[in-house]
């Protein structure tokens, strides 16, 4: 579980152990023991709980993860003093219920008669006996991790594999990554002015409380690839590549952590091609069934980018394909604005964005090639609403607007001129579905602050995920989808599809039927009766003539005596 780091000058490095499974265990194993320690800089007895943090872990290397967060009122620096705490602590802590310094939790379960007070925070004299009964519990799931640091472009690369030996009692899991550093020089009450500090926590890659795993029962296996871009420094304290730790840790809610452990590292100094998709801007919730997406694309690799290919897809349906072509230095960035994608939008949308073969050779990193991103379909909103922002910093960066399917403004808001929550009122007139914009021009994406949308009374209908510069989302007003896809149209087909012109549909009756045959769009509206009445036994042909149809997703209806039946077509 040691972290291994190896400084690889050589430019090929191979991605395959980080692509399958072969670095996670099936055999039942105990408990790995995560212990968050809360400390501070002007904590005077956190000396004492560090040595015997450090103690739990040198005696089960294999089965301890040591995380140091830095939080509460002996953490906040003087003038002069480094800042070592993170966005992250203060709600880690608070729901711990910790009374005093040094403070910590053991998985952050709750054993009755070691608290500090009613929480899971224990002092340090019990962490001891906590830690060997969190070693002796059986785990009902194993993980492992694998990350892969490129010097020269700070990116990280994380590889986990979580797999179930047992059944959760919880229907969904959350998973953590944080990022840890060791040997940081600094001020420490009690250790003298260059104290030596560990296990600092830096950051967590995947936010306050992790990212949720749905398969839970015994034999799942959940495997994800992670990658962020680190920073030169966190809070002007440097983050210095060769001493961080990457650890994770599964948990059933924000408490009750099952088994942690710590990341293999492989350092490596460059690439020659390493292209990436950096950020993408896709709407947050869907109902029009047409992407319009937009990626910032990063060259890491040390060659210059001249082209490659996008490939682009909606709930696994036919991907289309973008060329690209330009000319990006090592570190450039560029936003590309790759042609629509017709689709047609479920309940659940998953989209798809990857770029592939860079100047016509393989990636040698492609692991920060792919975006995937689930995008809800839109609940149906009233006509009366309010949309509300709250902007706590840099509020004359802030814009946002709502528009109709036309690009037309419904309304709009910002730059402001003070922070605080700013509200407007939004009247949807006309069925259909409408963009909201939100824009912020520092790149701190609200920095804290949030965006909603709310009925007349308040109740928040839809709030919004976090961002950077830029979040969009749609929302539906009194659009109706009543004519679902099913399977059972097996003997209908219809070619060729997609439809640039016209098309043929066949079928076949076992019996004299009444037929009613229709093309509805995604908003369930008629647009073309192709045949009502009888039709006698047998093979069935019936055209259809798509010229006055504009592109995009539609769907067949067939109404055969009392069954109807859907079959979904695109118009090219």
């Amino acid at each position: 579980m040691k972290s291994l780091f190896s400084l690889l000058i050589v430019i090929l490095f191979s991605s395959a152990p980080l692509m399958a499974q072969t670095i996670v265990g099936t055999d039942p194993e105990n408990k790995n023991v995560v212990l968050e320690e809360f400390t501070g800089i002007y904590c005077g007895y956190c000396p004492q709980g560090h040595i015997i943090a450090q103690g739990i872990y040198d005696n089960h290397p294999d089965d301890v993860v040591l995380i140091n967060i830095h939080q509460g009122g002996y953490a906040n620096p003087n003038p002069g003093d480094p800042d070592f705490r993170t966005p992250w602590g203060n709600a880690i802590a608070g729901q711990s219920g910790l009374v005093g310094y040094p403070a910590g939790t053991v998985n952050r379960h709750l054993f009755p008669g070691y608290s500090q007070g009613s929480g899971t925070a224990q002092s340090r004299g019990t962490w001891v006996t906590t830690s060997n009964m969190i070693m002796a519990e059986p785990s009902y799931l194993n993980i492992e991790l694998e990350a892969t640091i490129v010097t020269s472009t700070r990116q990280l690369v994380v590889y986990v594999e979580v797999y179930y030996t047992g059944d959760s009692p919880e229907e969904s899991n959350f998973l953590s990554i944080a990022i840890l550093q060791n040997d940081i020089i600094g001020p420490q009450s009690g250790g003298g002015s260059n104290y030596n500090h560990k296990h600092m926590l830096r950051h967590l890659v995947t936010g306050q409380w992790g990212v949720e795993i749905t398969e839970t029962t015994t034999g799942s296996l959940y495997t994800n690839t992670f990658t962020y871009e680190m920073p030169d420094d966190y809070n002007d304290v440097d983050l210095v590549l060769e001493d961080l730790d990457i650890v994770g840790f599964v948990a059933e809610s924000h408490q009750e952590i099952i088994s942690g452990n710590m990341a293999e590292i492989t350092l490596v100094e460059s690439y020659e091609r390493d292209a990436a998709v950096y950020s993408t801007y896709v709407p947050q919730t869907v109902c029009t069934g047409i992407l319009n997406a937009q990626v910032m694309l990063k060259n890491y690799g040390t060659d210059n980018l001249s082209n490659l290919n996008f490939v682009y897809s909606v709930n696994g349906e036919e991907p289309a394909e973008y060329a690209w072509s330009g000319n990006l230095t090592q570190n450039q960035t560029e936003l590309v604005t790759l042609p629509e994608y017709v689709f047609a939008p479920t309940d659940e949308n998953d989209i798809s964005i990857e770029c592939e073969m860079p100047n016509g050779q393989e990636d040698q990193l492609p692991q920060n090639d792919v975006y995937a991103k689930n995008s809800q379909g839109s609940v149906k909103f009233p006509s009366e609403c309010v949309f509300g922002i709250q902007t706590p910093e840099n509020p004359e960066d802030l814009t946002w607007s709502i528009v109709d399917e036309s690009g037309e403004v419904l309304v709009e808001g910002g730059p402001y001129s003070s922070t605080g929550f700013k509200v407007a009122p939004v009247t949807f007139s006309e069925a259909g579905c409408y963009t909201l914009t939100v824009n912020d021009a520092s790149g701190s994406g609200l920095n804290g602050g949030m965006y909603v949308m709310l009925d007349m009374s308040s109740n928040t209908l839809w709030s919004g995920d976090p961002f950077t510069d830029k979040a969009t989302t749609e929302f539906a007003y009194d659009i109706t989808i009543d004519i679902p896809e099913t399977s059972a149209v097996n003997n209908i087909s219809i070619y060729p599809n997609p439809i640039t012109q016209t098309a043929n549909i066949d079928f076949t009756l076992s019996t004299e039927t009444n037929v009613n045959i229709a093309v509805f769009d995604i908003l369930g509206r008629n647009t073309l009766n192709l045949f009502e009445g009888k039709m006698e036994s047998g093979k069935q042909n019936i055209r259809i003539d798509a010229s006055g149809l504009n592109k995009g997703i539609y769907f067949v209806k067939f109404e055969l005596n009392n069954e109807v039946f859907t079959k979904k077509i695109s118009i090219n």
